[in-house]
Protein backbone atom coordinates (compact mmCIF):
# COMPACT_ATOMS: atom_id res chain seq x y z
CA UNK A 1 0.00 0.00 0.00
CA UNK A 2 2.79 2.42 0.92
CA UNK A 3 4.68 1.58 -2.28
CA UNK A 4 1.57 2.29 -4.34
CA UNK A 5 1.02 5.62 -2.56
CA UNK A 6 4.65 6.54 -3.13
CA UNK A 7 4.41 5.79 -6.86
CA UNK A 8 1.20 7.79 -7.08
CA UNK A 9 3.03 10.71 -5.48
CA UNK A 10 5.83 10.35 -8.01
CA UNK A 11 3.41 10.44 -10.95
CA UNK A 12 1.64 13.43 -9.40
CA UNK A 13 4.92 15.33 -9.05
CA UNK A 14 5.90 14.57 -12.65
CA UNK A 15 2.46 15.65 -13.92
CA UNK A 16 2.57 18.90 -11.94
CA UNK A 17 6.07 19.67 -13.23
CA UNK A 18 5.25 19.24 -16.92
CA UNK A 19 2.07 21.26 -16.41
CA UNK A 20 4.16 24.14 -15.10
CA UNK A 21 6.78 23.79 -17.83
CA UNK A 22 4.09 23.78 -20.49
CA UNK A 23 2.60 27.00 -19.13
CA UNK A 24 5.98 28.83 -18.96
CA UNK A 25 5.91 29.62 -22.69
CA UNK A 26 2.56 31.37 -22.31
CA UNK A 27 3.68 33.16 -19.14
CA UNK A 28 6.83 34.44 -20.86
CA UNK A 29 4.78 35.57 -23.87
CA UNK A 30 2.60 37.66 -21.54
CA UNK A 31 5.66 39.25 -19.89
CA UNK A 32 7.14 40.14 -23.28
CA UNK A 33 4.42 42.76 -23.66
CA UNK A 34 6.11 44.88 -20.98
CA UNK A 35 9.70 43.59 -20.73
CA UNK A 36 12.47 42.61 -23.12
CA UNK A 37 13.81 39.02 -23.48
CA UNK A 38 17.01 39.81 -21.54
CA UNK A 39 15.07 41.47 -18.70
CA UNK A 40 12.75 38.50 -18.27
CA UNK A 41 15.69 36.10 -18.44
CA UNK A 42 17.80 37.89 -15.83
CA UNK A 43 14.98 38.61 -13.38
CA UNK A 44 13.59 35.08 -13.68
CA UNK A 45 16.88 33.40 -12.82
CA UNK A 46 17.84 35.95 -10.19
CA UNK A 47 14.61 35.07 -8.37
CA UNK A 48 15.21 31.35 -8.96
CA UNK A 49 18.77 31.60 -7.62
CA UNK A 50 17.58 33.40 -4.48
CA UNK A 51 14.94 30.73 -3.91
CA UNK A 52 17.54 27.97 -4.27
CA UNK A 53 19.83 29.77 -1.80
CA UNK A 54 17.01 29.64 0.75
CA UNK A 55 16.44 25.94 0.08
CA UNK A 56 20.16 25.12 0.16
CA UNK A 57 22.12 27.84 1.94
CA UNK A 58 25.44 25.97 2.05
CA UNK A 59 28.10 27.02 -0.47
CA UNK A 60 29.44 24.14 -2.55
CA UNK A 61 33.20 23.90 -2.19
CA UNK A 62 35.50 24.67 -5.11
CA UNK A 63 36.39 21.36 -6.79
CA UNK A 64 39.02 22.52 -9.27
CA UNK A 65 38.94 24.57 -12.45
CA UNK A 66 38.00 21.62 -14.65
CA UNK A 67 34.85 20.99 -12.59
CA UNK A 68 34.09 24.70 -12.37
CA UNK A 69 34.36 24.91 -16.17
CA UNK A 70 31.71 22.19 -16.34
CA UNK A 71 29.32 24.30 -14.24
CA UNK A 72 30.16 27.38 -16.32
CA UNK A 73 29.45 25.57 -19.58
CA UNK A 74 26.15 24.27 -18.17
CA UNK A 75 25.17 27.79 -17.09
CA UNK A 76 26.09 29.24 -20.49
CA UNK A 77 24.13 26.65 -22.51
CA UNK A 78 21.23 25.66 -20.25
CA UNK A 79 20.45 29.06 -18.75
CA UNK A 80 21.85 31.96 -20.80
CA UNK A 81 21.80 30.60 -24.36
CA UNK A 82 18.74 28.36 -24.18
CA UNK A 83 16.37 30.73 -22.43
CA UNK A 84 17.60 33.83 -24.26
CA UNK A 85 16.99 32.23 -27.65
CA UNK A 86 13.65 30.87 -26.43
CA UNK A 87 12.56 34.31 -25.21
CA UNK A 88 13.54 35.97 -28.48
CA UNK A 89 11.79 33.22 -30.45
CA UNK A 90 8.61 34.03 -28.50
CA UNK A 91 8.75 37.58 -29.87
CA UNK A 92 8.86 36.20 -33.43
CA UNK A 93 6.37 33.35 -33.39
CA UNK A 94 3.59 31.86 -31.28
CA UNK A 95 4.03 30.23 -27.87
CA UNK A 96 2.54 27.05 -29.35
CA UNK A 97 5.26 26.86 -31.99
CA UNK A 98 8.11 27.47 -29.55
CA UNK A 99 6.75 25.01 -27.00
CA UNK A 100 6.48 22.21 -29.55
CA UNK A 101 9.83 22.83 -31.23
CA UNK A 102 12.01 23.01 -28.11
CA UNK A 103 10.45 19.71 -27.02
CA UNK A 104 12.56 17.92 -29.65
CA UNK A 105 15.73 18.48 -27.61
CA UNK A 106 15.85 14.74 -26.66
CA UNK A 107 16.55 13.98 -30.32
CA UNK A 108 19.64 16.17 -30.27
CA UNK A 109 20.67 14.72 -26.92
CA UNK A 110 20.58 11.26 -28.53
CA UNK A 111 22.70 12.44 -31.47
CA UNK A 112 25.32 13.87 -29.10
CA UNK A 113 25.28 10.67 -27.01
CA UNK A 114 25.76 8.56 -30.14
CA UNK A 115 28.26 10.55 -32.21
CA UNK A 116 30.10 12.78 -29.71
CA UNK A 117 30.26 11.13 -26.28
CA UNK A 118 29.71 7.61 -27.68
CA UNK A 119 27.53 6.65 -24.71
CA UNK A 120 24.65 5.27 -26.78
CA UNK A 121 23.90 3.95 -30.24
CA UNK A 122 21.03 5.08 -32.41
CA UNK A 123 19.39 2.88 -35.03
CA UNK A 124 16.82 3.05 -37.78
CA UNK A 125 13.91 3.60 -35.40
CA UNK A 126 15.56 6.76 -34.09
CA UNK A 127 16.03 8.25 -37.55
CA UNK A 128 12.43 7.49 -38.51
CA UNK A 129 11.31 9.27 -35.33
CA UNK A 130 13.69 12.15 -36.07
CA UNK A 131 12.23 12.53 -39.58
CA UNK A 132 8.67 12.54 -38.19
CA UNK A 133 9.51 15.19 -35.60
CA UNK A 134 11.30 17.43 -38.12
CA UNK A 135 8.35 17.01 -40.48
CA UNK A 136 6.04 18.18 -37.71
CA UNK A 137 8.26 21.18 -37.03
CA UNK A 138 8.28 22.04 -40.75
CA UNK A 139 4.48 22.07 -40.82
CA UNK A 140 4.33 24.33 -37.77
CA UNK A 141 7.02 26.66 -39.15
CA UNK A 142 5.41 27.08 -42.57
CA UNK A 143 2.07 27.74 -40.88
CA UNK A 144 3.62 30.73 -39.13
CA UNK A 145 5.42 31.91 -42.26
CA UNK A 146 2.27 31.80 -44.40
CA UNK A 147 0.39 33.73 -41.73
CA UNK A 148 2.59 36.69 -42.65
CA UNK A 149 4.55 36.87 -39.40
CA UNK A 150 8.17 36.06 -38.61
CA UNK A 151 7.19 32.51 -37.84
CA UNK A 152 9.99 30.83 -39.75
CA UNK A 153 12.80 32.82 -38.11
CA UNK A 154 11.27 32.28 -34.67
CA UNK A 155 10.92 28.55 -35.25
CA UNK A 156 14.56 28.32 -36.37
CA UNK A 157 15.67 30.13 -33.22
CA UNK A 158 13.56 27.74 -31.11
CA UNK A 159 15.29 24.83 -32.86
CA UNK A 160 18.69 26.30 -31.99
CA UNK A 161 17.48 26.65 -28.38
CA UNK A 162 16.67 22.93 -28.41
CA UNK A 163 20.24 22.24 -29.55
CA UNK A 164 21.60 24.37 -26.70
CA UNK A 165 19.46 22.42 -24.22
CA UNK A 166 20.83 19.16 -25.64
CA UNK A 167 24.40 20.31 -24.94
CA UNK A 168 23.36 21.39 -21.45
CA UNK A 169 21.71 18.01 -20.75
CA UNK A 170 24.89 16.23 -21.82
CA UNK A 171 26.91 18.38 -19.41
CA UNK A 172 24.40 17.69 -16.62
CA UNK A 173 25.07 13.97 -16.97
CA UNK A 174 28.70 14.64 -16.10
CA UNK A 175 27.76 16.97 -13.26
CA UNK A 176 25.51 14.28 -11.76
CA UNK A 177 28.57 11.99 -11.45
CA UNK A 178 30.05 14.41 -8.93
CA UNK A 179 27.55 13.11 -6.35
CA UNK A 180 26.46 16.55 -5.16
CA UNK A 181 22.87 17.44 -4.13
CA UNK A 182 20.70 18.43 -7.10
CA UNK A 183 19.78 21.80 -5.57
CA UNK A 184 23.47 22.59 -4.97
CA UNK A 185 24.47 21.86 -8.58
CA UNK A 186 21.42 23.70 -9.94
CA UNK A 187 22.27 26.75 -7.81
CA UNK A 188 25.86 26.74 -9.10
CA UNK A 189 24.61 26.44 -12.70
CA UNK A 190 22.12 29.28 -12.20
CA UNK A 191 24.90 31.49 -10.78
CA UNK A 192 27.10 30.95 -13.81
CA UNK A 193 24.16 31.61 -16.11
CA UNK A 194 23.58 34.96 -14.37
CA UNK A 195 27.30 35.80 -14.65
CA UNK A 196 27.22 35.22 -18.42
CA UNK A 197 24.18 37.49 -18.73
CA UNK A 198 25.86 40.47 -17.01
CA UNK A 199 27.95 41.74 -19.99
CA UNK A 200 24.85 41.75 -22.20
CA UNK A 201 22.56 43.70 -19.85
CA UNK A 202 23.82 47.22 -20.78
CA UNK A 203 24.30 46.24 -24.43
CA UNK A 204 20.71 45.05 -24.79
CA UNK A 205 19.05 47.92 -22.94
CA UNK A 206 18.29 46.30 -19.60
CA UNK A 207 15.75 48.49 -17.82
CA UNK A 208 14.21 49.91 -20.98
CA UNK A 209 11.38 47.38 -21.16
CA UNK A 210 9.53 46.35 -24.29
CA UNK A 211 10.04 48.86 -27.13
CA UNK A 212 11.94 51.21 -24.81
CA UNK A 213 8.91 51.88 -22.63
CA UNK A 214 10.67 50.99 -19.36
CA UNK A 215 9.87 48.04 -17.14
CA UNK A 216 7.40 49.82 -14.86
CA UNK A 217 4.80 47.53 -16.43
CA UNK A 218 6.28 44.67 -14.39
CA UNK A 219 4.78 46.29 -11.29
CA UNK A 220 1.34 45.32 -12.56
CA UNK A 221 0.01 42.50 -10.31
CA UNK A 222 -0.57 40.17 -13.27
CA UNK A 223 2.99 40.71 -14.55
CA UNK A 224 4.47 40.28 -11.07
CA UNK A 225 2.55 37.04 -10.68
CA UNK A 226 3.90 35.75 -14.00
CA UNK A 227 7.46 36.71 -13.07
CA UNK A 228 7.16 35.06 -9.66
CA UNK A 229 5.72 31.97 -11.34
CA UNK A 230 8.70 31.73 -13.69
CA UNK A 231 11.31 32.45 -11.04
CA UNK A 232 10.07 30.61 -7.96
CA UNK A 233 7.91 27.83 -9.41
CA UNK A 234 9.24 26.99 -12.88
CA UNK A 235 12.94 27.73 -12.31
CA UNK A 236 13.41 26.69 -8.68
CA UNK A 237 10.66 24.41 -7.36
CA UNK A 238 10.27 22.35 -10.52
CA UNK A 239 13.89 21.23 -10.48
CA UNK A 240 13.23 19.74 -7.06
CA UNK A 241 9.87 18.15 -7.97
CA UNK A 242 11.29 16.65 -11.19
CA UNK A 243 14.25 15.14 -9.33
CA UNK A 244 11.93 13.78 -6.64
CA UNK A 245 9.67 12.19 -9.25
CA UNK A 246 12.68 10.57 -10.93
CA UNK A 247 13.81 9.07 -7.62
CA UNK A 248 10.33 7.64 -6.90
CA UNK A 249 9.18 6.25 -10.27
CA UNK A 250 12.48 6.15 -12.17
CA UNK A 251 14.06 8.28 -14.88
CA UNK A 252 12.39 6.41 -17.77
CA UNK A 253 8.85 6.75 -16.41
CA UNK A 254 9.43 10.39 -15.49
CA UNK A 255 10.88 11.29 -18.89
CA UNK A 256 7.74 10.00 -20.61
CA UNK A 257 5.85 12.95 -19.15
CA UNK A 258 7.93 15.31 -21.31
CA UNK A 259 5.66 14.40 -24.24
CA UNK A 260 2.84 16.28 -22.50
CA UNK A 261 4.71 19.62 -22.43
CA UNK A 262 3.87 20.70 -26.01
CA UNK A 263 0.27 19.56 -25.54
CA UNK A 264 -0.07 21.74 -22.44
CA UNK A 265 1.60 24.67 -24.22
CA UNK A 266 -0.68 24.50 -27.25
CA UNK A 267 -3.82 24.17 -25.09
CA UNK A 268 -2.81 27.14 -22.88
CA UNK A 269 -1.78 29.25 -25.87
CA UNK A 270 -5.17 28.76 -27.49
CA UNK A 271 -7.11 29.31 -24.25
CA UNK A 272 -5.13 32.22 -22.77
CA UNK A 273 -3.50 33.99 -25.71
CA UNK A 274 -6.15 33.22 -28.30
CA UNK A 275 -3.60 31.71 -30.68
CA UNK A 276 -5.14 29.90 -33.68
CA UNK A 277 -5.39 26.12 -33.74
CA UNK A 278 -5.14 25.14 -37.41
CA UNK A 279 -4.96 21.71 -39.01
CA UNK A 280 -1.24 22.21 -39.71
CA UNK A 281 -0.53 22.90 -36.05
CA UNK A 282 -2.56 19.86 -34.94
CA UNK A 283 -0.82 17.58 -37.45
CA UNK A 284 2.55 19.14 -36.67
CA UNK A 285 2.16 18.58 -32.92
CA UNK A 286 1.02 15.00 -33.53
CA UNK A 287 3.99 14.22 -35.81
CA UNK A 288 6.46 15.83 -33.42
CA UNK A 289 5.22 13.91 -30.37
CA UNK A 290 5.01 10.66 -32.37
CA UNK A 291 8.59 11.19 -33.55
CA UNK A 292 9.79 11.83 -30.01
CA UNK A 293 8.03 8.74 -28.72
CA UNK A 294 9.41 6.55 -31.52
CA UNK A 295 12.95 7.86 -31.15
CA UNK A 296 12.96 7.18 -27.40
CA UNK A 297 12.92 3.46 -28.23
CA UNK A 298 16.06 4.19 -30.15
CA UNK A 299 19.18 2.99 -28.51
CA UNK A 300 21.11 0.41 -26.61
CA UNK A 301 23.80 1.06 -24.04
CA UNK A 302 27.28 0.07 -25.06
Amino acid sequence: MMATASKARGHLLASATVLVWGITFVSTKVLLTVASPIEILFLRFALGFCALCVLHHKVTRFMGWRTEALFAAAGATGVTLYFFMENIALTMTSASNVGVIVAVSPLFIALIASFVTREERVGGRFFVGFALAIGGIALISFEGAEAGGLGLEGCLLALLAACAWAVYSTLVRRIERLGLPVIATTKRTFLWGLVFMLPFLPLMGFGQGADGAGIAGLLDPVMLANLAFLGFVASAACYATWSAAARIIGVVSTSAYIYLVPVVTVACSVAVLGEPLTWRIVVGVTLTIAGLFLSEKRSAKK
